[in-house]
């Protein structure tokens, strides 16, 4: 009897441990230079572990979530369709992220990137900016009702397509909904609820932020205190797969000077994430809730959470990367029919779908075509 005992108890214990495991979705081990393993030594040379002062902070654990674009609008071509942002939301601030909130509420911070502007105000759009996405300043209560803890808004949607006026009026309404947010070359300390004291650098700069710049920004928020230093960048060419060097070489040098973690948008589908010295690079988050599109060129989008050790002696760094494939909308993917939304859901795990996102997150997938051809809806714009 005693020895059944042991039995079940072993069993007991090691059932939780078995759970996570099976739970917990590991990237595969890119290959190629680009993706190189990764180095958790906090010591190591290049390494992103951020040394703290012994004594100075509890040691604990923290999960970053990642998500990709928040346009919170429909087009001007679809503003007022059944089809469009509006009208699938029907005033429900936490519908669009109904289907993930759980993720968002249980994390200690997530990001995302804000690609719309936030007005009541009857602005001019600027005629040259190929789309234009404006949504009532209240939406900015999707991102608090769904669990977001900072946006950044330096893109061209948010900079552009209203001008500085459009942008002004976002950043008020961000403020009065309570959703921190960065700036375009701006650097700050944030420090999450649960006591991580984070430096944030955001950057756009015309789709090409400023190696030195950025460089600098990191080693600012290293002197001011920051335990962890994250850089979201807006960058690279939409819907190409294919990474830039010149982003790659940003993302290296900014972790090279002590950041941890590299947020990119821009691109309209996943990229890979590389792992460097210590670091996790998401080179393209996607879409997320997307009112930019009806029917997005890819639906396949993803949480990307990373979870952080903050040792004994006060250093930091990235212990694993988990990855929950979604897609934009909880309606299924059929092309050329106006599936999306604006609802992300999760993929069934070992789904076709599923494994599709880790391919692109991974490297390993293979794309069709890259960029595309918007002439006609510009020959249809200038004729109209």
């Amino acid at each position: 009897m005693k020895k059944i005992l042991q039995i079940v108890l072993i069993i007991l214990l090691l059932f939780p441990l078995g759970k996570v495991i099976w739970n917990r979705v590991q990237l595969k081990e890119p290959s190629g230079e680009r993706f190189a393993a990764v180095d958790m030594n906090p010591d190591s040379p290049g390494s992103s572990g951020a040394a703290g002062t012994a004594g100075t902070a509890e040691p604990g654990t923290f999960v970053l979530s990642a998500i990709g674009d928040c346009t919170l609008a429909s087009n001007e071509n679809f503003i007022y369709s059944d089809y469009g942002y509006n009208a699938r939301m029907d005033g429900d601030y936490a519908y669009p992220f109904s289907n993930t909130v759980q993720y968002f509420t249980a994390d200690d911070f997530t990001i995302a990137n804000l690609e719309c502007v936030l007005s009541d105000k009857d602005r001019i759009a600027d005629y040259h900016a190929q789309f234009h996405f404006k949504a009532p300043a209240d939406y900015a209560q999707i991102l608090t009702a769904g669990g977001v803890d900072f946006v950044t808004t330096a893109n061209n949607h948010l900079l552009e397509d209203y001008g500085e006026k459009g942008a002004q009026d976002t950043y008020e309404a961000l403020e009065q909904y309570g959703v921190p947010y960065g700036k375009d070359g701006q650097a700050q300390i944030v420090t999450t609820d649960s006591g991580l004291v984070l430096g944030v650098y955001c950057a756009y700069n015309n789709l090409k932020p400023d190696k030195d710049q950025a460089v600098a920004a990191v080693e600012q928020l290293k002197a001011q205190g920051a335990e962890y230093i994250l850089c979201m960048f807006h960058w690279g060419e939409e819907l190409k797969y294919t990474l830039r060097d010149a982003d790659i070489e940003l993302a290296h040098a900014c972790v090279d000077a002590g950041a941890s973690l590299i947020y990119g948008s821009h691109s309209h589908m996943l990229q890979p994430i590389e792992r460097y010295h210590g670091a996790v690079i998401l080179y393209g988050m996607g879409n997320w809730t997307f009112g930019g599109s009806t029917m997005p060129t890819y639906p396949e989008t993803a949480i990307v959470q990373i979870t952080v050790d903050r040792a004994a002696d006060g250093s930091v760094s990235n212990r694993d990367v988990s990855i929950i494939p979604c897609s934009v909308s909880s309606q299924p993917y059929v092309a050329n029919t106006h599936y999306n939304d604006y609802r992300p859901t999760p993929y069934e795990e070992g789904s076709e779908e599923y494994a599709r996102v880790l391919s692109m997150l991974d490297g390993s997938f293979q794309p069709e075509h890259e960029g595309k051809d918007y002439s006609d809806w510009w020959a249809q714009k200038l004729q109209s």
